[in-house]
């Protein structure tokens, strides 16, 4: 599984942080990005789980 920001509409609020810190971070421009190009097996439920909370929709399973 991979994930993507879409860093256009991505607000910086942080729910990502909050849920997955192993996953996101916050860059220089004030918005989330990924940290892992694959999200490792044990972490797929954080990544659906901030997937969903994202008040943006800024995140999606990338292919």
């Amino acid at each position: 599984m991979k994930v993507k920001v879409n860093q256009e509409a991505c607000i910086g609020c942080g729910a990502c942080l909050a849920i997955a810190e192993e996953l996101f971070e916050i860059n220089e421009d004030g918005v989330s990005q990924t940290k892992v190009d694959v999200v490792p097996e044990d972490k797929k439920d954080k990544a659906k789980e901030a997937i969903e909370s994202c008040p943006t929709g800024a995140i999606q399973e990338a292919e």
